[in-house]
């Protein structure tokens, strides 16, 4: 009977938190501070990825020349902020990281 009832609780702890939000989606009206403060989140999340995956080589923060991965990063953040476009800024990061690989 424990079994059971351990399964049914996992059950509900993994699927509310995820059925919750669709079912209040159209209900619940959020305070206009709390919206602008999560439109910043997606963003926040990715410079996180992009930032430690780019400056952390071997366990170590990498600030080198020698880190491809950092060298490229700056780049398409640069023609990101220049160009504001996003399939313009994917191809220069990718050339710039192929470019020192190949070349340096």
């Amino acid at each position: 009977m424990n079994e059971w009832l351990l399964i049914a609780l996992m059950a509900a702890v993994t699927y509310l938190p995820r059925y919750l939000p669709l079912a209040l989606a159209g209900k619940v009206r959020l305070p206009p501070i709390l919206e602008l403060g999560l439109d910043f989140v997606p963003i926040a999340v990715l410079t996180a990825i992009i930032g430690q995956s780019a400056l952390i080589r071997d366990g170590a923060l990498d600030m080198s020349l020698g880190n491809y991965h950092a060298i490229a990063a700056l780049v398409a953040f640069l023609v990101a902020l220049v160009t504001r476009h996003l399939f313009i800024t994917i191809v220069a990061g990718l050339a710039c990281f192929t470019l020192l690989k190949v070349f340096v």
